[in-house]
């Protein structure tokens, strides 16, 4: 019988690629339920295509004009706002969930989907940034497995595969260092949206392709390892790798360093989540070493203070990835809408830590506070 598969965010980078596999493995995989926040007609269109059971928009506003363009198709269920997210994922037929959403928004839903079985490939970093304790705790209750998306996570884990209780020494986590690796800070400083949108090596949604500008992705993916592989933050190196060929590398005790290398295509790490332990044939264009260069280089903390921020907020723990990411989402919004500077991003953030009430055992409801605290004291700073 063929996955049935939930797609949370199928409009956005993630969910399209992965409607990309599920097209080349029709044979295999389904899609059960699609969502998106607010494109409903490229929502209605996937939907004509894959014949989903279900599509659910999360914008309430959205949903009389998604329910006409999909009036003609009395077989596909249309759902509307955060609780249907909520309650879609939990449905029986589901195999396995892509969380592909972006930002805090994606916590919800995976937990519920947690918390009904499913199978989790998590390509949303800031479900483990917010509340990684939580979500592996809940995944461990629950035997939920968690298959990482992202390409340098889905690096660690098939570097990882077959080692057993093998000692991890070291997890060398690369970055392709963004559009702005080699600026100097004074250059920082006059960087606009358009500049920071163009990103050398990935095609990924703006608020990702921000955030990899800042390097704040790569702040929030040490946190999402630290969760996924149970190895402290002091154990994970961040690399700037510019040709983003070599994803992610384990090094084990024995000093033995094994690593997963491919041409930057996000449909491979999508496809592997989907098929674990199995692989699939991929269609597109393969690796060829003699033509990519391999160039390794320590990232500049000081100039990039996002990334600085993050391994703050790993040092102190609690709610402060919380906060961080709260302040973040804020401030990366503000940015592409040309309320704040480049480097104005970083001061906010770093003010915010300041400033929102901080604990060191947060539950559920305490991360939901947070967010919404961090958030307005961003907002009212810029």
């Amino acid at each position: 019988m063929k996955k049935q598969i939930a797609i949370l965010g199928s409009t956005g980078s993630i969910g399209t690629q992965a409607l990309d596999v599920i097209r080349e493995h029709s044979d295999l995989y389904e899609a059960y339920c699609l969502t998106a926040n607010n494109k409903a007609e490229q929502l209605a269109a996937q939907a004509r295509e894959f014949n989903p059971a279900a599509v659910v928009i999360a914008n309430e506003d959205k949903y009389e004009q998604l329910k006409g363009l999909l009036a003609d198709r009395p077989d596909i269920k249309v759902y509307a706002g955060k609780k249907a997210l909520d309650e879609i994922v939990e449905a029986e037929p589901i195999d396995m969930v892509l969380t592909a959403m972006v930002g805090f928004a994606g916590l919800s839903p995976t937990i519920h989907a947690i918390k009904a079985h499913k199978k989790i490939c998590l390509a949303n970093k800031e479900t483990l940034v917010v509340a990684g304790e939580l979500i592996c705790k809940l995944a461990a209750e629950y035997r939920s497995p968690i298959i990482p998306v992202d390409s340098e996570h889905s690096a660690i884990f098939q570097s990882i595969m077959g080692e057993g209780d093998n000692g991890i020494e070291k997890i060398l986590l690369t970055a392709s260092g963004g559009p702005f690796r080699n600026f100097t800070k004074e250059q920082l400083a006059c960087v606009t949206k358009a500049d920071a949108l163009k990103h050398p090596t990935w095609n990924m949604g703006a608020k990702i392709t921000i955030d990899s500008a800042t390097m704040m992705n790569k702040g929030f993916e040490v946190i999402e390892a630290k969760w996924l592989f149970g190895v402290p933050a002091d154990k994970i190196q961040v690399l700037v790798h510019p040709q983003s060929i070599v994803h992610s590398a384990v090094q084990f005790c024995d000093g033995a360093v094994k690593a997963q290398l491919g041409v930057p295509d996000m449909r491979l790490p999508i496809q592997f989540a989907f098929s674990y332990p199995d692989r699939l044939h991929l269609s597109g264009e393969r690796l060829d070493l003699f033509r990519h260069p391999l160039e390794f280089f320590e990232p500049d903390l000081d100039k990039f203070r996002c990334l600085a921020l993050a391994f703050e907020a790993i040092r102190r723990g609690g709610n402060m990835p919380c906060i961080v990411n709260a302040a973040n989402e804020i401030v990366n919004r503000a940015f592409l809408d040309d309320r704040c500077s480049f480097m104005q991003m970083g001061d906010i953030i770093e003010r915010t830590m300041d400033k929102v009430a901080f604990s060191g055992s947060p539950d559920y409801d305490t991360y939901i506070t947070s967010d919404a605290e961090a958030r307005r004291v961003a907002e009212a700073m810029l």
